[in-house]
């Protein structure tokens, strides 16, 4: 997979000659700085790994029942379903090997999943307990992509009338866009020289916290950023997000949140936590990471102060500002909890 190849292929920065090591994390540790401060429950699930198994812990999200939703690329059970206090509810799913992407959408009343599946190449609508709705194959309309296996999409965000984005974010690094039947309407992003380019797309969401110009905020991971598109894939800006190799944004009321792969200058060595920003595009707070320091409206580069994540992967932020964090390639573990400091 390509992100694997990411990692292993990557050297370490000079910066990380300069970068305190990180320290281990003590059972008291309050992590994040401001009114952004979370103490950590990392035995929040109570599942049986004998019955329940994981593998990558890749997404999450919450349903209007606030029920917790986790999807693993694990076939034994792919879905997930938790209450707040960590007990297994319920479990679907054994037909997505390369689960990575789950996003909720209340069509009409109803809740849906879409799921984006690597090893299948395609994005799975279903419903809420798993059964079918539609599937979107490979965007061969484009003429970007001449077979599935070229398209390894991982993110979606939809629309309040139902459109369609699916972010390529393992593939070519394309968007594209359909209609809420899957009818193909369009494609923008893609590698380049130019800043309107993405490299490793690898999340997108929809913010409508300005609510003249609802905007995407898509992931370009290896450019340790988000970018920002209008709705018909017009470039508007870069979020810089120095040593952070973000995964996909999440907004939850004025705040952004996203999960930390792994710190820039520490590649491959479980160096990931947790960052949020304002409405302003501004870090507040690292869990687990470098205090945010901005100098002359530049920020500083960020990187892992408190080994207590490996490879985080997505934040679900729950209907009590909670949070779950889920992590790839870090040895089959459940999600962690991480609850409000007031």
């Amino acid at each position: 997979m390509q992100r694997r190849n990411f990692i292993r292929n990557t050297s370490l920065s000079m910066a990380a000659l300069m970068i305190k090591p990180p320290i281990p994390m003590k059972e008291d540790t309050i992590l994040g700085q401001g009114n952004k401060r979370y103490k950590l429950d990392n035995h929040w699930s109570q599942a049986d790994v004998a019955k329940y198994p994981v593998n990558d812990c890749h997404e999450m999200i919450q349903d209007s029942k606030g029920r917790i939703l986790l999807l693993t690329n694990e076939t034994h059970n792919n879905v997930l379903i938790y209450d707040k206090k960590g007990k297994i509810l319920d479990t679907w799913g054994h037909e997505y090997p390369g689960a990575h992407g789950l996003t909720l959408f209340d069509e009409n009343g109803t809740e849906v999943l879409f799921i984006c599946d690597n090893a299948r190449h395609q994005v799975i609508k279903t419903t809420i307990d798993g059964r079918v709705l539609m599937t979107l194959d490979y965007p061969k309309e484009t003429g970007q992509y001449t077979k599935p296996e070229e398209y390894i999409p991982t993110e979606t965000a939809i629309t309040p009338n139902g459109d369609i984005y699916v972010a390529d974010g393992y593939g070519k690094d394309f968007i594209i866009h359909y209609d809420a039947s899957g009818r193909y309407l369009g494609y923008f992003g893609g590698r380049g020289p130019e800043e309107k380019h993405l490299l490793n797309a690898h999340g997108i969401c929809l913010d409508f916290r300005d609510g003249n110009q609802p905007n995407l905020i898509i992931t370009s991971r290896q450019q340790n950023a988000f970018k920002r598109y209008t709705l018909s894939g017009e470039f508007i800006n870069t979020i810089s997000l120095p040593g952070a190799w973000v995964c996909r944004p999440v907004i939850k009321g004025d705040y952004l949140y996203s999960a930390v792969l792994q710190t820039n200058s520490r590649q491959g060595q479980h160096s990931g936590w947790v960052t949020i920003l304002d409405k302003n595009y501004k870090v507040v707070s690292n869990l687990a990471g470098s205090v945010p320091n901005y100098v002359d409206g530049k920020l500083d580069e960020m990187y892992q102060t408190i080994k207590c994540f490996s490879y985080p992967h997505d934040v679900c932020i729950d209907d009590e500002e909670n949070l779950y964090i889920a992590q790839w390639n870090s040895g089959k573990v459940y999600p962690y909890k991480l609850s409000p400091v007031i």
